[in-house]
């Protein structure tokens, strides 16, 4: 039975209670740093923290610029090429991103040839190019007539069925490794090398298979798992707590649960999972590759999205079947069918996509592992001091994780693409509902599970499909 509860102060610090305790310290820091004065990035407006490659910028335009040209990366722009920068927006589109660090006068000279931090030619300051050779950077011609590349061909709408990190172009609707799924959709079409996978699997590949996957087809040849990819994969499914979570949902037939009831469950979830988050990291098998405090900045950055990948997932019976049940037990008030937000709504319908999407493919426990991790690992998260690092991991397991897919559903070309897609919905929902009152999350709440309850007892009997193919909630 639920536990009665007089009353719950709807606060910040009443959900995911965990989370404060354990990331308090470093967010209390950064609010300050916020608080200074600081002069503002020139490419999003975000807090700048210096002279970077020639102008004024925070760390991510940083990163962003310093890994697009290092990279000699291709982007595309699915609008008008005139795509709002700023620091909630601006990895929503590559393409204009580094248009605008172009026309801001970062300076590509300045960065250091061998990849490695710290600049060069740090006395020039931002460089004006014409737009004939901003074009050439843009369409990536400029790449290929140093380095004597071949031209590439791919297809005019760029919708791939094969992804991997590398030079190659950024469609604006598919996600990227390189970037650990920083933009909402952006993937970077190329084919795989056999360097490449022998650098991040660590092994050679067979004869058959060293230029494949290409761009527009699978191998059709059987090949079996790369044993580094059975043996990475082997090592996050052990990280993981896959047990039926263990916080009380069972309630007594008849009893009606109220709004304070169910926010203190859904607050004791939370931090049941957040536990299992914290203990996943100290199982991590690259856990002693990184500082503490880089996972403590990324644990803090992530773990509404790494909570919610869990419960679509792994924990989604549970889910939809205990706490369901305690929702359903839950009737709001007519103030709180009124009040509910717009935001409230979209991310409603964002969950409800989400869940039926996750259940139309059936995620397997090692997909869900390497989702997670590649999720994680997002280098773009301010104050990381290993950045390289956390990059190389990210591309390690984005190669083992497409590995896997291959091999498992091979009669499934786009599984691979279509999982990536979900990171950054979940990157967008987990967002978005730090903007929901708390006061609407058990609404928000009973809505979603009655609804994905229903259209799973629906697809059950046939009555009507659980996911209409191409549909998805508008951003």
């Amino acid at each position: 039975m639920v536990d009665k509860i007089h009353r719950v102060d709807f606060s910040k610090k009443h959900f995911g209670t965990t989370a404060s305790g354990f990331c308090g310290d470093l967010l209390d820091a950064e609010e300050q740093d916020e608080q200074a004065e600081q002069r503002s990035c020139l490419i999003c407006g975000d807090r700048a923290t210096g002279l970077h490659y020639g102008i004024i910028s925070c760390e991510g335009c940083k990163g962003f610029f310093k890994r697009s040209i290092c990279n000699k990366r291709i982007y595309r722009c699915s609008r008008d090429k005139n795509c709002e920068m700023s620091r909630k927006q601006r990895n929503r589109c590559q393409y204009c991103r580094l248009l605008k660090c172009l026309q801001m006068g970062m300076n590509r000279k300045a960065i250091r040839e061998d990849g490695m931090p710290g600049g060069r030619n740090k006395s020039i300051g931002p460089v004006q190019i014409s737009d004939e050779e901003i074009e050439r950077i843009m369409s990536g011609q400029e790449f290929k007539d140093d380095a004597n590349m071949p031209e590439h061909t791919w297809a005019n709408n760029g919708d791939s069925d094969h992804s991997s990190p590398g030079n190659g172009v950024s469609d604006g609707n598919q996600p990227s490794p390189v970037s650990t799924l920083s933009s909402n959709r952006s993937v970077e079409l190329n084919g795989y090398t056999t360097a490449l996978r022998e650098q991040y699997i660590g092994n050679a590949m067979g004869q058959h298979y060293q230029f494949l996957p290409h761009l527009f087809g699978y191998a059709t040849q059987p090949r079996s798992l790369y044993p580094q990819s059975h043996t990475l994969i082997s090592q996050l499914v052990a990280a993981e707590e896959l047990a039926p979570l263990g916080t009380p949902m069972l309630i007594e037939d008849g009893y009606r649960v109220t709004q304070v009831e169910l926010f203190a469950l859904l607050c004791r979830l939370a931090d049941e999972l957040l536990f299992r988050q914290i203990s996943w990291i100290k199982k991590l098998p690259f856990f002693c590759e990184l500082s503490i405090e880089d996972y403590t900045r990324l644990l803090s950055a992530t773990w509404q999205e790494l909570i919610l990948l869990a419960c679509l997932t792994v924990y989604s019976a549970q889910v939809l079947g205990d706490l369901a049940s305690v929702t359903d037990k839950y009737t709001p008030s007519e103030d709180e069918l009124q009040s509910f937000s717009e935001d409230g709504m979209e991310v409603m319908e964002k969950l409800i996509y989400l869940f039926r999407k996750f259940h139309q493919m059936k995620v397997s426990n090692e997909e869900y592992a390497c989702m997670k991790a590649i999720n994680f690992l997002n280098q773009d998260i301010r104050g990381l001091t290993n950045v390289t690092q956390l990059e190389q991991l990210n591309k390690r397991y984005w190669y083992v994780c497409q590995d896997y897919t291959e091999y498992k559903y091979p009669h499934q070309p786009k599984r691979f693409p279509e999982i990536m897609m979900c990171l950054p919905e979940i990157r967008c929902i987990a967002g978005k509902l730090v903007n929901i009152p708390l006061e609407q999350l058990p609404l928000l709440f009973k809505a979603v599970l009655h609804s994905c309850k229903s259209s799973l007892n629906n697809y059950r009997t046939g009555s009507s499909p659980c996911v209409t193919k191409g549909t998805a909630p508008a951003n």
